[in-house]
């Protein structure tokens, strides 16, 4: 942000204006071979190990469509409620970046896949009809790094690094229309979009979708027009948003920046966007190009897709439930409240929540610990609770744990400490740290006795019956034992001494 810009309040932005938005989410397929050769797909491989003549583009080189890759974008078309195209074709998107070695993108163009679609999203009890443009085919570019000063940017970097074993990974863009009508709750929706969205791409099997790993990225255009206009304003778009809190943020700090342009005279230059995630704020890329500038035409080396519709049937019978209608369903089968299921979708723990049900903890006690403990942890830290790195098995193991006796609630934190340290698994972490309860009725006895014999004045006011002063001696045997006591029976010994 320049020194000439400054944010107007949330509130005063609303005040006098009216956002719209549009996003662009790029989902990464999880095909086995790349888009157009047949190389492979794992990440985490050594760079540039897994590429040939056909993602680099070399002269001579010629594609060929990965049918998985179809499929899985009919699934999702037909899952966001879009037409599927009878005849779709490929277009040459050109342009130079460094990472993409062909100098043009193979993507889709006038002609996709799926388009005029929708999607409804959950605010705050309140549903948004988001409408879906399109979602089309195209390919990842490479990746660059950056060597040498601080940001991780170009500028400033001493030198760059390309790895070129992303270009070629399939990819789906899903683009909306301009959403309006939002007015306060528009971070929220764009979060909510998002979010509901990575849950369809998952529970479709097609993706991976972890935002961390860049398997889902979403591009935030933002623009705001004066109250009670029907002209848009001119959008920035924040490219390459990786978290779900980010989507959030950054739509909040774009529209404060806006107003503090328009309110002071100044007008909004159409360009790209970077989201800095330690700062909050977005700094200026380039200006953004239009249609014309990438010289779309028909990509020449493919044939038409032409998808028959015994075809599509087929894969609409392959779709997961409805999203809206789970929730309904899962609330009812968990007995949730209202409240109660607004705040587990609020806060992106619906799968979590769901998974960690379906490993076999009861669902208050999954909610318990997703909407505690570790949205907790993720605020602290900035992630998102989906990044953590703690699964639902973890915290269906450790509910386990409590609900056999061999932990109570304060020791399973401890054990959340371990997950997160990356020390193992539950029952790993429990035996390299002695944090099981303590059941050996000698060491008990023993805690106990110690108790009431310091503590004389308490143990009399029991023996007259006094029973709610027993847990100044709960107290002292649990603080003794590190915890680890079961107070439970700790109780029964104290009342049985002492009758």
């Amino acid at each position: 942000m320049s020194a000439a810009e400054t944010l107007v309040p949330f509130d005063d932005v609303l005040a006098a204006y009216d956002p719209a938005l549009g996003l662009e989410v790029h989902v990464e397929l999880n095909t086995n071979t790349k888009m157009f050769c047949g190389c492979p797909t794992a990440f985490g491989a050594e760079p540039n190990t897994q590429v040939c003549p056909t993602c680099l583009g070399l002269p001579g080189a010629m594609p060929a469509v990965n049918r998985v890759a179809v499929e899985s974008a009919i699934r999702i078309g037909l899952a966001l409620n879009c037409e599927i195209a009878e005849w779709c074709r490929f277009a040459r998107k050109n342009y130079f970046y460094p990472d993409m070695p062909k100098n043009f993108q193979t993507s889709q163009y006038d002609e996709p896949i799926a388009f005029e679609g929708w999607m409804d999203v959950d605010v705050d009890g309140e549903t948004y009809r988001v409408e879906i443009e399109r979602a089309h085919m195209e390919e990842d570019t490479g990746k660059s790094l950056h060597v040498g000063g601080s940001t991780g940017r170009i500028h400033g970097a001493d030198y760059s690094l390309v790895d070129y074993n992303r270009a070629g990974i399939p990819l789906i863009e899903i683009v909306t229309k301009p959403i309006t009508g939002m007015g306060e709750k528009a971070p929220a929706v764009a979060r909510a979009y998002v979010q509901q969205l990575r849950d369809l791409i998952v529970a479709l099997g097609v993706s991976e979708a972890r935002m961390d790993q860049g398997n889902l990225r979403a591009d935030v255009n933002l623009s705001l027009a004066p109250k009670g206009s029907t002209t848009l304003g001119t959008r920035t778009e924040t490219k390459n948003v990786n978290s779900f809190r980010s989507v959030e943020r950054a739509v909040r700090f774009e529209m404060q920046r806006h107003a503090g342009i328009l309110g002071s005279g100044g007008s909004i230059l159409q360009e790209t966007r970077h989201w800095h995630e330690d700062t909050g704020v977005t700094t200026s890329g380039r200006e953004k190009s239009d249609a014309d500038d990438y010289r779309y035409f028909p990509e020449p080396d493919l044939v038409p897709v032409a998808p028959s519709r015994e075809w599509v049937e087929q894969l609409r019978g392959t779709l997961p439930e409805n999203p809206t209608q789970k929730r309904a369903r899962l609330q009812a089968d968990w007995g949730f409240t209202d409240l109660e299921m607004r705040d587990t979708v609020g806060a992106g723990a619906f799968g979590l929540v769901e998974a960690t049900v379906a490993a076999g903890c009861a669902p208050q006690a999954a909610r318990k610990w997703w909407l505690g403990e570790m949205a907790r942890r993720a605020n602290d830290s900035g992630a998102d609770i989906a990044d953590l790195g703690v699964t639902p098995l973890d915290v269906a193991r450790v509910q386990a744990l409590v609900d056999e006796g061999s932990l109570n609630d304060k020791l399973a934190r401890q054990v959340f400490d371990g997950l997160l340290a990356g020390e193992g698994t539950p029952d790993e972490i429990v035996a390299a740290r002695g944090l099981a309860i303590v059941s050996d009725e000698g060491a008990l006895n023993a805690a106990v006795d110690e108790a009431i014999a310091a503590n004389p004045d308490v143990a009399d006011k029991i023996r007259d019956g006094k029973h709610a002063a027993a847990g100044a001696l709960i107290g002292a045997v649990m603080k003794q034992m590190r915890g680890q006591a079961d107070a439970a029976r700790v109780r029964e010994l104290v009342l049985e001494k002492l009758a």
